[in-house]
């Protein structure tokens, strides 16, 4: 008689070649996965640096002119500086021996800001009398608009360096950086006497800037545009040609 074959049983165990294979895939465990997860801490990055505090001599200089705007020349000593500027006693007179100093380093600070404000090297770069008119105005505008304090610190200033020879010398050097480029400007222009003209334009925005503050006018303070109409009238009428 035939002889039946048996069917293979289900769930019959491994063959022993299919036990040690299978114990050598999984008899050791791969290296990461001894290792575990991975538990390196993200890279930190560096701090924001933070901006720089003033210097002292940039605190002295801020509080000497803080003074003069609020209680005038009068106001203005080494003392009332420590004590506005957060300093030990004597720090102002370390920075500054005298009172000589302690002016020229508030004319000096005085001439930075106004730079900042003015801005001569960015706004009087026209030789186009319009632009020239419309630079001037911006300038002029901003100034009695935003910083009506640094113009009392100027008039305190200048009326003391009438009085100081030596703060007069000083007062007229570090005003030389706007008069300087306006001639050229002038120059520019096509100006036939420049210093002259100059001259003209630095009188038409000082008188505008003293009305506008501290005169008659401090409470009608003209607009950027009514500023470059009158500029462009006085260049019209020393250049000849029509500007505005």
């Amino acid at each position: 008689m035939p002889t039946r074959s048996t069917p293979p049983r289900s769930g019959t165990a491994p063959s022993g070649a299919a036990r040690s294979g299978a114990a050598r895939s999984g008899a050791a465990p791969s290296r990461a996965a001894r290792s575990g997860p991975d538990r390196t801490a993200p890279a930190q990055s560096a701090p924001e640096a933070r901006p720089a505090a003033p210097s002292r001599a940039g605190l002295i200089a801020d509080a000497a002119l803080a003074l003069l705007a609020e209680r005038g020349m009068r106001g203005l000593t080494h003392r009332a500086v420590d004590e506005r500027a957060g300093l030990p006693q004597g720090s102002t007179s370390n920075h500054a021996r005298t009172r000589e100093a302690l002016l020229e380093t508030a004319v000096r600070r005085l001439a930075e800001l106004e730079a900042r404000v003015l801005a001569p090297g960015e706004l009087l770069t026209s030789s186009d009398p319009e632009g020239a008119a419309a630079g001037l105005a911006r300038a002029l505008h901003r100034y009695l608009t935003g910083s009506t304090d640094l113009l009392v610190c100027r008039y305190e200033l200048a009326l003391e360096a009438t009085r100081r020879p030596a703060l007069r010398t000083f007062y007229d050097e570090a005003g030389r950086r706007f008069r300087e480029p306006l001639v050229a400007l002038m120059t520019a222009a096509g100006s036939a006497e420049p210093e002259r003209h100059a001259l003209s334009v630095v009188a038409w925005a000082e008188g505008m800037m003293f009305a506008c503050a501290v005169g008659s006018y401090h409470r009608a303070v003209p607009t950027e545009q009514e500023l470059r109409t009158g500029c462009a009238e006085l260049l019209r009428g020393m250049l000849g040609t029509r500007a505005g």
